[in-house]
């Protein structure tokens, strides 16, 4: 088996959402939760997205674990591997976007390699460098606040040359809509300079056709699923893939309790967490406490337990901006990052000892 396309995702519900758009585009694709073993059997595939959970780690640890996982892809044969990011570039002054791209960049020997978070279909944009959400820089959009990789800046080749080794440039739009052979004359030229990474500009969906096009004349890309999506399209227009009917396994739906957790400090998802709790039962967790013990797990698993026979229940540690920077002032920001990630596994576990089958 050769694949087509290799990628490496630098989270769970991202490399979901990768492989979704790759389903969707015709590819025959299978996403693993980390690393396969080195003799894991497939069936006849086009595409292996791997889930890792390195968007927030140590940067080394991150490169440590993107390398493995690229070396496991080259060996099944994907001559291109794409690093998926989040729509929303996160990371931090410390990474882990590029490192992981330096040290991905440097094993396949590429000089300069095209880096696009855009994904129009979600609002997500790059125009002159700058992302945006919506009709707004990112840095003045709610997804700023992010926990753990908060985005103050807009500017990606500000964020990512502060964060790689080489110098970055970037691709205007003006050159993309010209098409694949100009974002890679643009891209050589980048390279000659010195860059190791070029921000293309993506506006339309036209726009991330062209930037996958290019970008499979090399061996490595970095970008959202909407970088999936061109460079599914290139691929089956270059005659490497062939284009797939969907197809959807339909079995018994799962029958039993069900319960939710949520963890985002988003806009949206505070705003979905204050619509339920106008028609089921909702529990919202005390930061502090989760911070200070398993008590305020085992008040979770209780509560739920007390409501489960009579519908689903929601539990959530999702707080506003102010009361996340209150709690990483006092805890640090990777401490109190950590130990609610831990406290929402432990009542994840316990949820499913108590029955629940369907959890979101």
């Amino acid at each position: 088996m050769s694949l087509a396309l290799g990628a490496i995702a630098d989270d769970y519900t991202g490399a979901s959402d990768l492989a979704n758009t790759l389903a969707k585009e015709g590819l025959r694709t299978v996403q693993t939760i980390g690393i396969p073993a080195a003799g894991l059997d497939l069936p006849e595939v086009d595409a292996v997205v791997v889930s890792l959970k390195i968007r927030s780690v140590a940067a080394a640890q991150a490169v440590e674990r993107a390398r493995a996982a690229d070396q496991w892809l080259r060996a099944r044969g994907a001559a291109h591997v794409m690093y998926k990011i989040c729509s929303t570039f996160d990371s931090t002054d410390a990474g882990n976007i590029g490192p992981v791209l330096d040290a991905l960049r440097h094993d396949v020997d590429e000089k300069s390699v095209l880096v696009t978070p855009a994904f129009p279909e979600t609002g997500r944009t790059v125009y002159q460098g700058n992302l945006f959400v919506g009709a707004v820089p990112l840095n003045e959009s709610p997804l700023k606040d992010h926990p753990l990789n908060p985005m103050r800046d807009a500017n990606l080749v500000r964020v990512l040359a502060r964060q790689s080794m080489a110098a970055v440039g970037s691709v205007d739009l003006a050159t993309v809509a010209r098409g694949a052979d100009a974002i890679r004359a643009r891209n050589a030229a980048l390279s000659q300079d010195g860059a190791g990474a070029a921000i293309a500009d993506a506006v339309f969906e036209s726009d991330l056709e062209a930037i996958g096009a290019a970008a499979l004349a090399q061996r490595l890309s970095v970008g959202a699923s909407g970088l999936g999506l061109g460079l599914a399209r290139g691929l089956v227009a270059a005659g490497t893939a062939r284009r797939h009917q969907r197809t959807v396994l339909r079995e018994r739906p799962v029958e039993g309790p069900a319960a939710c957790l949520a963890g985002s400090c988003s806009r949206a998802t505070l705003t979905q967490i204050a619509r339920a709790e106008e028609t089921m039962p909702v529990l919202r967790l005390d930061p502090e406490r989760l911070m200070s013990g398993v008590a305020e797990t085992h008040r979770a698993l209780a509560w739920a337990a007390a409501r489960l026979a009579d519908g689903p229940v929601l539990i959530a540690s999702s707080g506003s901006p102010e009361v996340v920077s209150a709690l990483q002032a006092r805890h640090g920001r990777d401490a109190a990052g950590h130990a609610i990630e831990q406290s929402l596994a432990t009542i994840a576990e316990g949820l499913v000892e108590l029955g629940v089958r369907r959890l979101v």
